[in-house]
């Protein structure tokens, strides 16, 4: 086979890509992608709100203005017509790919950590000590009653995680030998 087919399959096969969205039209731009047939993951997890006359349980995302689309690079420009497609996400200058193990990893993540809570301070350099994220650390952006934003410098991105406080510690220092 040619180096041209095999440039050509490569663009036909799909893969997961990021997109950003409009600020809170997360869940529109899924619903319209889902009605072009697009191939979409959009992560949520479940969190208590309070209002001033009640309390609800509401889905929010994981990652606030992205979703994640399976799509062959021809089929680019029918995503960015969608209304609410601000951009695909690049990384050294090519859209950035997501392989089909780390969408796996973002659902068994939700999945595991579904229920969990947290209480710790705003600042603290944190430790995932068990669980799919075992070894990753963080620093801790906000804390809500619930839940945790924890930026993770291996990702690039912040990451909305609900944890057991009993999964977090303080990072071990290693020492010089």
């Amino acid at each position: 086979m040619s180096s041209k087919n095999k440039n050509y399959n490569t663009l036909q096969q799909p893969v997961w890509y990021v997109i950003y969205t409009a600020p809170r039209s997360e869940k529109k731009v899924y619903q319209r992608l889902i009605g072009e047939n697009i191939e979409t993951y959009f992560p949520t997890y479940n969190t208590i709100r309070q209002w001033s006359d009640r309390k609800k349980e509401v889905s929010v995302p994981l990652f606030n203005s992205y979703l994640f689309v399976k799509i062959s690079l021809s089929d680019m420009m029918k995503v960015l017509k969608i209304s609410g497609v601000i951009r695909f996400v690049y990384y050294l200058g090519a859209p950035a790919v997501v392989r089909e193990i780390e969408i796996e990893r973002i659902k068994l993540f939700l999945k595991k950590t579904e229920g969990y809570s947290i209480s710790i301070e705003k600042g603290d350099l944190v430790q995932v000590s068990s669980g799919i994220m075992k070894g990753v650390e963080g620093v801790i952006l906000r804390i809500t009653k619930n839940k945790a934003i924890i930026q993770i410098e291996q990702l690039g991105l912040c990451v909305v995680a609900t944890v057991p406080r009993g999964q977090l510690k303080k990072p071990t220092i290693l020492s010089k030998q």
